[in-house]
């Protein structure tokens, strides 16, 4: 291997290394679970294969043990070469010499010297926090009849409503309509639209220049509060603020009164995913903006209006919180519109199946609390999944048979840990497999993503863990595996509405959902059973 050139990537030193050295990055669960399949490969160059699926180069080498352990594989002419380049005294060992230069002077040389750059086909940079959207699309009828009903009950007392439509159904579009008949019809006024996660954030603002460009009759604001970004929300005088429940949050812990001045303005809020409408925090924001004058009106955006699956007290006390008052869709001659969904092919027809998967993992007193008392299972029981070779490799399974039927597979893993050993185990069985999680550095998250929504033909799997059950349509998607237990009907139903998506909106005719079931834990298995759960805590439907 030529070694003249400046600098060299960590794919390049990986591939030159020895087995030996190699098998010290990998992480024990990764080592178990390949000795498992495949007894002796660790010891061949394969593993040489396994580190480069496995090991992120910018997490790498931003960890020291990571790192220190990347440093010692350089060749001896490349560790010098690094310490010339910046200068620094050799002494008894360049690798040394290396360790104590990154500590004084950071770890950026370092990562030029591995040519980890930005990546040419990320994202352009962030759009600014303020910014005028300019003044293209149109509704099926359903969602017009729908839209027309939720215009109807926002214009009289108690001006709140929850518009319950399932996921692929277009409830965001829906919205977007009527974001623009509200600013057309009340202007100059301020819309608030709020959102948990940075999938469902992206995408409102992003819907929504796209729905002012042909709806618009003037310029307006757009404006973004989420993250990093600080939108001078007193300058908003006509548009849309797109807001993120946690900063919106922390607005009302520590500076109410710009929140109550903001409430001056905003004459519509919409909460996206509106079952968290009622934890408390976020239950102060709406109270602020929509109880200051009573013309404030409030929307509510769920495909599962209820937050839990057995627990009717909550289900009531959110129908409470919006006065009972619900908009869902209805079609003549069907009993629930997920069957005209699909039967007009909005929706893709879901084919359950369940893997019932061996497990290692031994279930002690602590757990079986968590399982049967807790509103979901806890971070370290997933954890602890996670860690089943036995169950892992049934997943594997489960995905290397999927991908012989689908092009575009959504994976849920239990845990991030989980989710890269998949990932990884897949990319030596020449499956091109991402991974995603909430840990993932933004722009490389949206990178993966993209590459995932391409037209490419080849087969791609999405593995993730946390992130994707909202605000993120891929119509290509044809199957989700649902390796994530949950006792949480909501979040089970936004993860097999991810591969639903139907052939008129730009998916597919049918989709398979494969939930691996553990002996003692739940498990759920109909979309519409998920949309009819909560109906009993209602009122009538909103009629126009």
């Amino acid at each position: 291997m030529n070694h003249t050139a400046p600098g060299i990537s960590i794919k390049e030193l990986l591939l030159a290394a020895k087995p030996r050295s190699v098998r010290q990055l990998l992480p024990q669960p990764t080592l178990d679970l390949i000795e498992r399949m495949s007894p002796g490969l660790l010891e061949t160059d394969e593993a040489n294969r396994v580190a480069i699926a496995t090991i992120d180069p910018t997490e790498a080498i931003h960890d020291a043990k990571t790192r220190s352990q990347i440093i010692r594989l350089l060749p001896l002419s490349k560790a010098r070469e690094f310490c010339e380049k910046l200068g620094l005294a050799v002494g008894r060992s360049p690798y040394d010499a290396i360790e104590e230069g990154i500590q004084r002077i950071g770890i950026e040389p370092l990562c030029d010297f591995f040519g980890i750059v930005d990546d040419p086909r990320a994202p352009k940079p962030m759009a600014p926090s303020s910014h005028e959207a300019a003044v293209s699309y149109g509704l099926f009828p359903h969602q017009r009849v729908a839209a027309g009903k939720v215009a109807t009950a926002l214009r009289q007392p108690p001006r709140k409503v929850i518009l319950h439509m399932p996921t692929g159904a277009g409830k965001t579009r829906t919205a977007m309509h009527l974001v623009a008949r509200h600013l057309r019809e009340f202007g100059p006024t301020v819309v608030v639209w709020l959102a948990q996660n940075r999938e469902l954030l992206d995408q409102a603002s992003e819907e929504f220049e796209k729905a002012w460009l042909p709806l618009g009759d003037r310029s307006v604001q757009l404006m973004r509060f989420w993250g990093n970004r600080r939108a001078p929300l007193e300058e908003l005088k006509d548009g849309l603020v797109v807001a993120g429940l946690a900063k919106m949050a922390s607005l009302d812990a520590r500076d109410v009164a710009t929140l109550l001045q903001l409430a001056d303005r905003a004459s519509l809020t919409i909460i996206d995913e509106a079952h968290q409408a009622i934890a408390p925090t976020y239950a102060s924001v709406l109270r602020a903006l929509t109880s200051k004058r009573p013309e404030n009106a409030l929307l509510g955006l769920t495909a599962t209006p209820g937050r839990s699956w057995s627990e009717i007290e909550e289900d009531k006390r959110l129908s409470d919180f919006f006065e009972g008052q619900k908009v869902l869709l209805e079609v003549e001659g069907y009993d629930d519109p997920v069957s005209f969904l699909m039967k007009e092919k909005y929706l893709a027809r879901p084919v359950f199946r369940q893997l019932e998967a061996p497990s290692e993992v031994h279930l002690d007193k602590a757990d079986q609390s968590t399982i049967h008392n807790d509103p979901d299972l806890s971070d370290e029981f997933l954890e602890k999944l996670g860690r089943d070779t036995a169950r892992t490799e049934a997943i594997l399974g489960a995905i290397v048979d999927a991908i012989t039927r689908h092009d575009r597979i959504i994976v849920f893993a239990p845990s991030v840990e989980n989710a890269k050993l998949l990932q990884a185990m897949l990319t030596i069985n020449d499956i091109e497999a991402l991974f995603v999680s909430g840990e993932t550095e933004t722009t490389e998250r949206e990178r993966r993503i993209r590459r995932y929504k391409s037209n490419a033909r080849n087969k791609i799997v999405m593995v993730n863990f946390g992130v994707l059950t909202t605000g993120f349509d891929a119509p290509r998607t044809s199957c989700a595996i649902i390796a994530r237990p949950t006792r949480s009907l909501v979040l089970y139903s936004q993860m097999v509405g991810r591969a639903t998506r139907g052939l008129r909106a730009g998916g597919n005719e049918e989709a398979e959902i494969i939930t691996i079931t553990d002996p003692s834990l739940p498990g759920f298995g109909s979309v519409t059973e998920a949309f009819s759960n909560w109906e009993d805590v209602w009122n009538e439907p909103v009629s126009e």
